[in-house]
């Protein structure tokens, strides 16, 4: 779906110098500046904790995942808009961008304390529980993500913090 019906006469004006349609052609959101393709990252590692359980040896592909910043997927992306991706966030709100930094701060946690949970874990059936637990908890902060990249109102109140701490008390029940 493209951004196209998010683009009316009252935002023609505040239009970003990118040009709200050549936004939406590039399929970033011209209210926002932001692109949704960034969360592919972040879906590519819940697909790899999704098939954990059945497919145990794909361990290593969840456990190669690093995290990358909005930019830094970008630029190695092969988004056919990247060079205009990495221009419209640059210019984007800072209040949106930080309350996606929140969001993805928090789903880099939840990932990173999987995956020193894993590291630290070697029998196969405590690994899928791990892997089942992280990515039931990151699939409401994709959705979250996506929600302030389209410019919806979201509550910031779950901190890394507590998704990592939340995390780490249902391993250990």
């Amino acid at each position: 779906m493209k951004y196209q019906d998010c683009i009316g006469p009252a935002q023609a004006p505040d239009e970003p110098a990118g040009g709200g349609s050549r936004l939406a052609d590039a399929n970033i959101n011209p209210r926002t500046g932001l692109a949704t393709d960034y969360l592919n990252h972040f879906n590519e590692a819940i697909m790899l904790l999704e098939l954990l359980p059945a497919c145990p040896d794909c361990i290593s592909d969840f456990l190669a995942w690093r995290p990358m910043t909005y930019r830094e997927h970008f630029a190695v992306s092969h988004f056919k808009g990247r060079d205009l991706a990495i221009a419209a966030y640059e210019e984007a709100d800072p209040v949106v961008r930080e309350r996606l930094g929140t969001v993805v701060g928090t789903m880099t946690a939840v990932l990173l304390a999987a995956r020193e949970a894993m590291l630290e874990e070697t029998a196969t059936a405590a690994v899928s529980i791990i892997a089942t637990l992280a990515a039931t908890s990151l699939k409401p902060l994709v959705a979250r993500a996506g929600a302030v990249i389209n410019g919806q109102s979201e509550d910031d109140s779950i901190t890394p913090q507590a998704m990592v701490d939340s995390l780490m008390k249902q391993l250990s029940a």
